[in-house]
């Protein structure tokens, strides 16, 4: 029994030393973590300073896990150095003006975000780190957009309220202000991000080393190599170098210059080593070779026939910032100083060509496309009008804001009715029927531009009543109802001086304007309109006529009227083919065949928003699309997208420039909303925010959209 207690009171004590012995242990193992955890914590305060600074605290962080057992590995003594070295050598950062903007650039990759902050070219600071465990999941525009939302965090500071330009590898990010379909995540960043003023735009991968350096890491692990020898190991104690069994390696490496790749490939050239050959018996004069033996026309290099090689030289003389898309000719003369090879200029002027950035932004500088094609010439008085309306009148005391324009194709008499820019299509009609049709009839034909009170659904199915066929000219080509719009600007003229001379608003000048017009000389008929329509001209106290009796029925008057009416299209059709050769000889006759891509040009239009960009600063073409018909000999259908739907599918050929390039090659048209006269107008979808600020009589109102 007592041999029973003994036992048990030794093997208690022993229990009880070994539980002291543990806890020591503890005690020594969590003072060192917390020991370890403060030297990073101090050091990571700093770490705005420190380029890459999660890569090189790596090994310090996996140490303040709880599941990781502390060992103060090489490693770790590695790191822990070279951040003291960092902390204790001078920065080359620069400290932050908030009077300049800032420039962000953000890299994300499957290891890390690495983001850079940047002021009139210099750094401000770094930050990095590494993704959390469910971010690894994220998709690769999420995760570069969460680079982004990263920078604008632990910078806030510095950006609020200031402007900032973000640079991202990832092309998708430009469009994320104006993309639908988002999820909730890129919902609730994108909250964020509209706090800032900011600007997100595409900065290439290959440019973007500094951001990409500080995200990417590769893996590196080294053989177990057994017995190295006391030499190497002294030699690599002298330099300060060590083994690392596994860590990581900065993914930023230095990459062989341009003439380097072009010493490689001039190796391994057929052609080069012909042209060698050549040098040594006398037959290439103005060749010459190096001490590294490479290929010299004077002073220019010899590029090889590989096309990666060439397409890098082309790219880099025509797309970087420090070009811009140059002409040509340009071009050429530019790198012909430093570069030769074969049929260098024609490989220069088809690379320019097939530029889709060219194709879209750049002027024509040539004759404009399409020939002169005039309208046929009616066969009597009033079968074919033209129609427009003048508008942004001055409003008149009787509400007049708008003239209604309404010429005879053949005899050139015009009416002007006053209008308001309310009226509907009934009103329209009746004054259709009041000042026209009781007066000259019903025409066979109408001739207008695409305005929405010609197209709608109630005055086609008038004029389809009527038998009247509508002719509207193609999309963003005005020239086809010109005589309508010249006859718009005499108008104006007229009423202009009207305002001036009698002091009168414009629509009581409205009727003189008319007569005038309809009773002065055209040089086209070789006559006056009222002369052309009634046989003669009308009275006026400076040329009067005989009162008297007169013949107003019979024979000879219908002879006469018919007469009249050969004369006068006998001069149109002379005064069309005088028309035609002096406009042919300003032009330049084009045609394109179907299947064809063409682009499509847009003009700019005071302030108004179009495809993404303000002003002088939009493209002028847009596309590329088929060509799925011709219409007459000026006119082409196009094949729009859905996106385009409301815009009229026909256009002139001066509306047209041909597509070189394949469209499989190029990137897809951006998703716009446009009107039907190639415009759009950016329209708010909801408020953010409001403001009021209060003056002595009223309060404004501001809200953010």
């Amino acid at each position: 029994m007592g041999v029973g207690c003994r036992e048990g009171r030794r093997e208690a004590g022993e229990d009880i030393r070994q539980g002291k012995e543990r806890l020591r242990g503890r005690g020594r193992n969590g003072g060192a973590r917390r020991e370890g955890g403060r030297s990073r914590g101090l050091a990571g305060y700093y770490r705005r300073f420190i380029e890459n600074f999660s890569k090189i605290a790596r090994p310090m962080t996996q140490l303040l896990k709880k599941e990781e057992k502390f060992v103060w590995s090489p490693q770790c003594k590695k790191a822990f150095q070279t951040l003291k070295e960092k902390l204790v050598s001078s920065p080359v950062l620069i400290l932050p003006d908030t009077r300049k903007d800032f420039m962000v650039y953000c890299d994300a990759s499957r290891q890390g975000l690495g983001c850079v902050l940047m002021q009139d070219g210099h750094v401000v600071a770094y930050a990095s780190r590494q993704l959390r465990p469910h971010e690894g999941n994220y998709p690769t525009h999420d995760l570069e957009l969460a680079a982004v939302v990263h920078a604008l965090k632990i910078w806030r500071h510095y950006l609020i309220g200031n402007r900032c330009e973000i640079y991202t590898d990832h092309k998708s990010l430009k469009y994320i202000f104006t993309q639908s379909d988002l999820n909730l995540r890129q919902r609730r960043w994108l909250e964020l991000i509209k706090d800032y003023d900011v600007g997100i735009h595409y900065h290439p991968g290959k440019a973007n080393v500094v951001a990409d350096a500080l995200s990417r890491k590769s893996h590196c692990n080294t053989l177990n190599v057994r017995g190295f020898p006391p030499e190497l190991n002294q030699q690599m104690e002298a330099l300060n170098l060590s083994i690392v069994g596994r860590g990581f390696l900065a993914a930023l490496e230095a990459k062989p210059t341009l003439l380097d790749q072009i010493r490689e490939a001039q190796k391994n050239d057929p052609d080069m080593r012909g042209l060698l050959k050549n040098m040594k018996q006398g037959k290439a004069a103005g060749f010459t070779e190096d001490e590294h033996g490479t290929l010299w026309n004077g002073n220019r290099v010899c590029v090889p026939d590989n096309r990666e090689l060439k397409q890098l030289i082309l790219q880099e003389a025509h797309e970087s910032p420090y070009s811009i898309h140059p002409g040509s000719t340009k071009m050429y003369l530019d790198l012909k100083e430093k570069y030769w090879w074969v049929s260098m200029k024609r490989e220069i002027a088809e690379f320019v060509a097939l530029c889709d950035v060219c194709q879209r932004v750049k002027a024509e500088h040539q004759r404009p496309a399409g020939l002169l094609q005039p309208l046929q010439v009616p066969e009597w008085k009033w079968d074919e009008i033209g129609m427009d309306f003048i508008t942004g009148l001055p409003k008149t005391q009787g509400g007049y804001d708008s003239i209604w324009v309404v010429v005879d194709r053949l005899t050139k008499v015009a009416r002007f009715i006053p209008v308001k820019t309310t009226y509907g299509g009934n009103k329209l009609a009746e004054l259709y029927f009041a000042r026209i049709v009781s007066l000259h009839g019903v025409p066979k034909k109408i001739v207008s531009d695409r305005g929405s009170q010609f197209t709608s659904h109630f005055w086609k199915k008038l004029q389809e009543e009527l038998g009247t066929r509508l002719n509207f000219s193609t999309a963003y080509h005005p020239q086809i109802d010109g005589q309508t719009k010249r006859l718009n600007q005499i108008l104006e003229d007229m009423l202009r001086a009207c305002v001036l001379d009698f002091g009168k608003t414009w629509d009581k000048s409205l009727p003189y304007a008319e007569f005038s017009y309809n009773n002065s000389y055209q040089a086209s008929i070789q006559m006056a309109p009222y002369e052309a329509l009634y046989g003669r001209k009308c009275r006026t106290p400076l040329l009067w006529d005989q009162v008297g009796e007169s013949q107003v029925f019979g024979t000879d008057i219908l002879r006469e009227a018919e007469a009249k009416v050969r004369t006068i299209r006998d001069n149109l059709k002379v005064a069309q083919s005088r028309q035609k050769s002096y406009a042919d000889n300003r032009r330049r006759n084009l045609e394109f065949a179907v299947d064809d891509f063409v682009y499509l040009r847009v003009t700019p239009l005071r302030g108004v928003h179009r495809f993404q960009t303000k002003g002088k600063l939009a493209p002028r073409f847009v596309g590329p699309f088929r060509i799925i018909a011709r219409r007459g000999e000026v006119a082409y259908q196009l094949e729009l997208p859905a996106s385009l739907g409301n815009v009229h599918d026909v256009f002139h050929v001066s509306q047209l420039k041909k597509c070189l390039r394949v469209p499989s090659e190029q990137t897809d048209p951006e998703q716009i909303e446009v009107r039907e006269d190639l415009t759009y107008v950016e329209r708010p979808v909801k408020i953010l925010d409001t403001m009021e600020r209060r003056t002595r009589n009223r309060v404004i109102r501001f809200c953010k959209v």
